[in-house]
């Protein structure tokens, strides 16, 4: 059988590719000349299945697609407290070039306008330009599952172009969020936004992120998932600039825009998204880019909130023997589970001196899950009862052996 994922691909992108208003960046001349009738859109799962329609092997630099993975970085190198400290997460309401500082600390008001993306890339370890920079590529690389490059005629073509960038850095430097030579700060991340992706690349680092860090081709947890769940919540509020709350409420996936026209977004567990088109809107996203993540979000139920079924029961059976009362779990056990299966604990109290739970169906455990077990477990214990736990793949004891 041949998966019908491709065909619906195929029909949004038929769908969408119509619209012909908007236009490629004008103000950096390399993307200025860019073919405007290119489109592409790619999916991936947090399994790792990517899906490809369209343009999206052609190599684009990444641009401001960049902020959130350097944001990434800077707080895996430096700590999140320490980031703070330089860079705040309120939305600014203005555009990705705008002058929105604190007026009273000098912080940028959020990684993802170019001045947090400028002190972001500063934050990232490294002993010089180069350092910080091969950092970046070598780390992003990992995100895509490939070896990246620098688009040097990019490189160039926004460095001539970069006043705005380097008053920003200047102003950086002297609210001392900034430190070091700003000219060094703008040019490693303008050559971050040079980097080289394609659409498919971009969808599996969406995937990392919507996989809480792991990257869904290799199996490596590239990013930590406390830092992952900032990196999202940032994008989710900031991602789309000055068009975020419309973002947020049409669309509901955590993204962010890069004016190559590229576009990700990150749907926790459950996919990445990718898409390229370089006609921009008025805000810098793209304007095909745009129209098909709403598409995807109406016709995929993918708005984050979409009000979920009810939490499944974790208890698949009960029976009561001579001597026990034997408990059969399933699925994944998170705070819902968790607590109906406590619930039921109490309203039907176990009357046996031993009771056994056989957790052979159950596939996950998280850490509210395994404390929520954990102190049943003592309860019961207290109570005098006997506690068996049956778990053959270790998603309880293995856990609870690491607590």
């Amino acid at each position: 059988m041949r998966s019908p994922i491709p065909d619906y691909l195929t029909q949004v992108l038929d769908t969408c590719g119509g619209d012909t208003s908007g236009a490629p960046a004008d103000y950096i001349p390399e993307l200025r000349d860019a073919d405007p009738d290119r489109l592409g859109v790619s999916l991936c799962t947090v399994d790792g299945a990517v899906y490809d329609v369209g343009d999206t092997a052609d190599e684009i630099s990444i641009q401001s697609v960049s902020k959130p993975f350097a944001y990434a970085l800077a707080v895996i190198d430096r700590g999140l407290e320490a980031v703070l400290q330089k860079i705040d997460v309120e939305p600014s309401g203005d555009a990705f070039n705008e002058i929105s500082l604190d007026p009273a600390t000098g912080r940028p008001r959020n990684p993802m306008i170019n001045a947090g993306a400028i002190a972001a890339h500063a934050l990232i370890d490294g002993d010089n330009l180069d350092a910080r920079v091969e950092r970046f590529r070598e780390f992003a690389g990992r995100l895509a599952g490939r070896e990246l490059t620098v688009d040097e005629a990019v490189f160039a073509s926004e460095m001539s172009e970069a006043y705005r960038n380097r008053a920003l850095a200047n102003l950086l430097r002297s609210r001392g969020i900034v430190e070091g030579d700003p000219e060094d700060a703008v040019r490693g991340y303008i050559r971050q936004c040079s980097i080289n992706v394609t659409a498919h690349d971009l969808s599996v680092m969406a995937a990392t992120l919507a996989a809480g860090g792991v990257q869904p081709l290799t199996g490596e947890q590239v990013i930590p998932p406390r830092v992952n769940r900032q990196v999202l919540s940032v994008m989710t509020t900031c991602g789309m600039y000055d068009a975020a709350g419309d973002w947020v409420t049409s669309v509901g996936i955590p993204a962010k825009s890069g004016v190559s026209g590229v576009l990700i977004g990150a749907l926790p567990g459950q996919v990445g998204l990718a898409t390229f088109s370089p006609r921009l809107d008025a805000h810098g996203n793209s304007v095909r880019g745009v129209q098909i993540f709403e598409r995807l979000s109406d016709d995929m139920g993918m708005h984050m909130m979409e009000a979920p079924q009810p939490a499944r029961s974790v208890m698949r059976s009960r029976r009561d023997d001579a001597d026990s009362a034997v408990f059969e779990l399933q699925g994944s056990v998170q705070f819902p589970q968790a607590e109906r299966m406590l619930r039921a604990l109490v309203e039907q109290p176990i009357t046996e001196p031993r009771a056994v739970f056989d957790l052979t169906r159950v596939f996950a455990v998280n850490d509210v899950g395994l404390r929520m077990l954990q102190e049943g477990r003592r309860r019961l214990e207290a109570d005098g009862i006997e506690v068996i736990v049956d778990d053959p793949d270790g998603v309880y004891l293995g856990k609870a052996d690491d607590a």
